[in-house]
């Protein structure tokens, strides 16, 4: 084990399946070249022999071939080397990464746990969180959709990991052409550093596959801190090189706990908040804003009475930070947070959307360092906000979208968070 590895993220122009035979050379050239410069190469997930397989079974002579070149890069190189690929198992395929270790071995694969969207129609889901442990050390790998699910990191870490590895196809909607967005590359990696204590490096595509699903790049490493140093273009194939320091984690850990269930509720109500002490005639102006509750620090009968309507829990910094923290108040039925905090900018905001879009619920948030109020819904987007001498913002609860638990086609995080549950209780049995 050591304290410290070069690493190269790889980020390729992304190929339609049909072709891989055309395009492997190069893929295997553009990792031996990352190899001779690196002790740590990852590449993206399923690039043998692609990411969108549509209906037609896989060539695995094809794939096998590919994963037996990488493993002599590995061995004449000395390079542990990660790489996602369409692996069999039983009668169908994972969606694996597999790591082939410095003397050319395989140390072992991490299968792809949260499918996520049409890639479950050939993929079947994992259903183990272990690192893998390498000549580096042991790695926390996972895929893509697995980085929405703040358990699993939180699990690989807990069981050893000291970096967490993360081959991905991080696509974008094109919704603005100028800037590919994508909510794990632009926010949850940083917040799965920080909240671990570990580097985070994931590898993705550029371009598109079938014409049909767009790669937003950002390839990019983290150290444990949290803080970005270094990251891929949006468009353009690049090999982004860092020295990652992995000593002992320092994990955000307060602990899990299993509340009583509370009663879903799909009702919208209006709440008004305030980070100063709500004004006497606060009764008078929740008419005129047609909100009916508010919210300000240590206000406890006012909080009550909010949660009698609505499941609520007041939190403080340990809890949302550790990344189970919440966990078990969501599956327990509880909707809205009410956060208050002394973490400073720019990470109270980006804890604050990660908790609530990967949860799915409202956070409402009252800074002691900014001294403002603010809500994020459960897209993970600020709705409303005090400022200044706007003291009383209002926003709407929408408990519809708090049931909505749905973040793509056939990908649902409630069932998500139930799988991984189940899964880290029975290896802990």
């Amino acid at each position: 084990m050591v304290d410290s590895f070069s690493v190269t993220a790889l980020q390729l122009e992304a190929h339609d399946r049909d072709a891989f035979a055309q395009r492997v050379d190069s893929v295997l050239e553009a990792t031996r070249r990352a190899a001779a410069e690196s002790d740590v190469v990852v590449l993206p997930e399923a690039t043998f022999p692609a990411y969108v397989l549509g209906e037609r079974s896989v060539d695995n002579d094809a794939v096998n071939e590919a994963i037996g070149r990488a493993r002599e890069i590995a061995e004449r190189s000395r390079t542990v080397i990660v790489v996602g690929a369409a692996l069999p198992i039983d009668a169908g395929l994972r969606n694996a990464a597999l790591v082939i270790d410095a003397d050319g071995s395989l140390a072992g694969r991490a299968d792809k746990l949260f499918l996520w969207h049409f890639d479950r129609r050939w993929f079947t889901a994992g259903d183990r969180i272990e690192p893998i442990p390498t000549a580096v050390g042991p790695l926390g790998v996972l895929i893509c959709a697995d980085g929405r699910l703040p358990t699993i990191s939180r699990t690989l870490v807990d069981r050893g990991a000291r970096a967490l590895i993360m081959p991905t196809a991080w696509v974008t909607s094109g919704r603005n052409p100028e800037a590919l967005e994508n909510v794990q590359a632009d926010l949850l990696a940083r917040v799965r550093a920080y909240e671990n204590g570990v580097p985070f490096v994931a590898a993705n595509k550029c371009g598109a596959e079938l014409g049909m699903v767009a790669y937003c790049g950002k390839s990019q490493i983290i150290d444990a801190a949290g803080e970005v140093v270094a990251i891929a273009s949006e468009r353009n194939p690049q090999a982004v090189r860092a020295t990652i320091t992995t000593g002992v984690p320092h994990p955000h850990r307060a602990g899990t706990e299993c509340p009583a269930s509370r009663a879903a509720v799909s009702r919208t109500v209006r709440l008004a908040i305030s980070f100063e002490p709500l004004p006497s005639d606060i009764d008078e102006r929740l008419r005129l804003l047609d909100c009916d509750f508010a919210l300000a620090p240590n206000d406890q009968a006012r909080f009550d009475a909010l949660d009698g309507a609505v499941p609520s829990r007041a939190l403080r910094d340990d809890l949302v930070l550790d990344p189970g923290g919440l966990v078990g108040y969501r599956r327990a039925g509880y909707a809205l947070f009410s956060w208050t905090t002394r973490l400073g900018a720019p990470w109270c905001d980006r804890f604050a959307r990660a908790r609530a879009l990967e949860l799915r619920c409202y956070v409402v948030v009252f800074s002691e360092v900014a001294r403002r109020a603010f809500a994020v819904d459960p897209d993970g987007t600020v709705v409303a906000g005090t400022f200044d001498g706007f003291r009383l913002a209002s926003f709407s609860f929408d408990g519809r979208k708090t049931l909505e638990s749905g973040v793509a086609p056939g990908t649902d995080v409630a069932e998500g968070l139930e799988r991984t549950a189940r899964i880290v209780e029975h290896a802990q049995r």
